[in-house]
């Protein structure tokens, strides 16, 4: 069934909570995990479950997520039929995880829905870290004979402010709430949809295309079969700054490496060609991820660097992610802090936030 899915993945909504990570670029090509931008999860696992049709529907800052999977060659989209498709979304996309998938991005690009031959839509979101072949969750949609299939994870606590929970009787989702306490549902901003029931969608609220397809959802409960499908591995929320430090220290973990990154549906991500780590003598690295590129004379625990940091004689980082290309020269000390890309941290400078509240540093800073 896999070959008769498009896919869409919703790129065209930004967060003020992540400062300025967000300031020149959308919160799906957020840099992670030391070589990845977030879009990679949903866009790879989209490809490892046989979809080879598949639009990102693109913000108004654009360019990082366009300079990230040009034509899709690492994701093997670059076909001559299907491939990948960078859609145009609505200017000025909304703010916050409450509106990740505007209807009115969904009319927008009609002409692309209506080129497809296909019959079932799988759209995702792009703030969620967690790797699934979504095949037997196609399975799942149609024996229960279509509709709506959203994905859910349980989760012992309900700590994700701005996530979405669902109320489930059997398979069939219920109710859905903002608020909730104790053992949740997790809505994982994933959902397979029939095309005619989403043309359907658009013919309901077309006068208004503000509404984000979740409201749609929950206003038409008692009328539509809407299922749930479980999943149960890792899954990373990245809703806030304090998200993105906590699933970035996740990957420290070797079980959850080993989840992402580890199995035979790997994450795919933009190749870039670097020489291997270089240590020096008096180097000190603890529990942590140094990527290729990278020149590490000081001290580094417990952190995620990305390509091409170089941490000099007597530095120390820790606790912290330190993004592509920063300089932390002698002497100088890290501690929970995000360091954006081109950052350069003079000798001897001390800089700390905490592990609820980050210290995040602007790109091309030199502090």
């Amino acid at each position: 069934m896999a070959g008769r899915i498009l896919g869409m993945i919703s790129c065209n909504y930004n967060d003020d909570s992540f400062g300025q990570l967000t300031a020149v670029r959308s919160v799906a090509s957020m840099p992670f995990g030391g070589r990845y931008r977030l879009l990679d999860f949903a866009l790879s696992n989209m490809v490892n479950s046989g979809i080879r049709t598949i639009g990102v529907v693109t913000p108004y800052q654009y360019r990082s997520i366009l300079d990230h999977v040009g034509a899709g060659k690492e994701w093997s989209l670059d076909r001559k039929h299907g491939g990948l498709f960078l859609l145009p979304g609505s200017i000025y996309g909304p703010k916050g995880a409450h509106c990740s998938f505007m209807l009115r991005d969904i009319i927008k690009n009609m002409p692309f829905l209506e080129r497809a031959k296909s019959d079932t839509i799988l759209i995702c979101g792009s703030s969620k870290v967690f790797n699934m072949d979504f095949r037997s969750m196609f399975a799942a949609h149609e024996a229960a004979g279509g509709g709506i299939t959203m994905l859910y994870k349980k989760v012992n606590e309900a700590t994700a402010k701005d996530a979405l929970y669902l109320e489930l009787e059997g398979d069939m989702v219920k109710s859905m709430t903002r608020e909730t306490i104790g053992e949740a549902n997790c809505f994982m901003d994933c959902f397979l949809i029939d095309r005619k029931l989403l043309l359907d969608f658009i013919d309901w609220y077309q006068t208004f295309s503000h509404i984000d397809m979740t409201e749609i959802m929950s206003e038409n409960l008692e009328n539509l079969p809407i299922h749930a499908y479980p999943f149960e591995g890792y899954l990373g929320q990245v809703n806030n700054i304090s998200d993105y430090m906590r699933c970035s220290q996740d990957l420290l973990r070797l079980e959850v490496r080993q989840e992402l990154f580890g199995g035979d549906a790997k994450i795919r991500t933009k190749i870039e060609d670097n020489p291997p780590a270089k240590y020096s003598a008096q180097a000190e690295v603890r529990n942590s991820l140094v990527p290729t590129g990278c020149v590490i004379e000081g001290t580094v625990e417990n952190s995620i660097l990305f390509r091409g940091v170089h941490v000099g004689p007597g530095a120390v980082v820790r606790n912290s992610v330190i993004m592509s290309k920063c300089i932390i020269q002698p002497d100088a000390l890290l501690e929970n802090v995000i360091c954006d890309k081109f950052v350069k941290i003079g000798s001897g400078n001390k800089l700390s936030g905490t592990e609820a509240r980050p210290l995040v540093i602007a790109k091309n800073s030199d502090i």
